[in-house]
């Protein structure tokens, strides 16, 4: 539609317009994000009272649009026709940078495959936030989102990030922290970790220590309030896992794993080949039941 916006006073090109928006601080929008919500003809966010409320506070009233979850696959061709048409339309999350562990990857994968322009205004992130004041290593790193709820399913998905040469980035909520990091201290082992929360906000806190001292003391002092990133250290460089700690690392595993789960998990922490992980697991698991009879 080619409404005006920048300081060189160029119009605002149709397509899709992903905008950061703060993760708690106010102070974090930037110029050319506030910029983009007025100019855009409609903006598309997760929650319209969460973004209605963000907008009150900085004064633009562009018409909001629901997209999330529930309703995506409805409203995403209504989003296209308007872009089809000529507009420009925002995404936003309720905080941060949008299309990151939400519906609207999705989105810019349908606007991309129909030609239309795609850009991105950048700001805050809660995941790099996390990793910046963790003081781990940055050079390399792999944002896993959230980990499943049920114990088993957890350890089985933290199993298959064992081995990988980076650090873990993972989004937790507070009440299931300590269990998390009770389940990522006995499946990656002895590593340094970091818990941030609340950050840019009144009580941003950032606790470090190894997994196994974090879930200590989430434990004690109960389930924090606010969102939670958890940041855990890439593993230490080792030589190739002994039978003996192949038999350890199965051991744990059985305890909530079938036999064949465990040795998946167990193959692809230690790079072991599956068909003699699997074996020693048989043989511990009948060792087990023999001592149980």
């Amino acid at each position: 539609m080619g409404k005006i916006v920048g300081d060189a006073g160029a119009p605002l090109p149709a397509g899709l317009h992903l905008v950061a928006t703060p993760i708690g601080n106010l102070g974090d929008i930037s110029r050319r994000a506030l910029e983009t919500l007025a100019a855009v003809d409609a903006i598309a966010c997760e929650d319209t009272r969460v973004t209605g409320g963000l907008l009150a506070r900085l004064g633009i009233s562009t018409p909001l649009i629901p997209y999330h979850d529930h309703n995506a696959d409805e409203v995403r061709p209504r989003l296209l026709a308007r872009l089809d048409a000529g507009e420009s339309v925002a995404l936003v999350s309720d905080a941060g940078m949008p299309a990151i562990a939400d519906p609207g990857y999705k989105l810019v994968r349908a606007c991309i495959e129909a030609g239309h322009a795609v850009s991105a205004v950048p700001g805050a992130n809660a995941a790099l936030m996390g990793l910046v004041l963790s003081g781990l290593p940055t050079d390399r790193f792999l944002f896993e989102g959230f980990l499943p709820a049920k114990t088993v399913a957890r350890q089985k998905v933290l199993h298959t990030l064992a081995t990988v040469p980076a650090t873990l980035i993972f989004y937790e909520s507070g009440p299931r922290l300590a269990d998390s990091l009770a389940d990522m201290a006995a499946v990656l082992g002895a590593r340094g970790g970091a818990v941030a929360r609340e950050l840019t906000k009144l009580f941003e806190e950032v606790r470090r220590g190894t997994l196994a001292e974090l879930a200590a003391h989430y434990a004690e002092v109960g389930p924090p309030k606010g969102e939670i990133v958890i940041v855990a250290g890439p593993p230490a460089a080792r030589a190739a896992e002994s039978t003996e700690t192949i038999e350890q690392m199965l051991e744990s595993a059985l305890r909530t794993m079938s036999v064949r789960d465990a040795a998946e998990a167990v193959a692809a922490a230690s790079g072991r080949p599956k068909r003699e992980v699997y074996a020693q697991a048989l043989a511990l698991s009948g060792r087990k039941n023999e001592t149980a009879g």
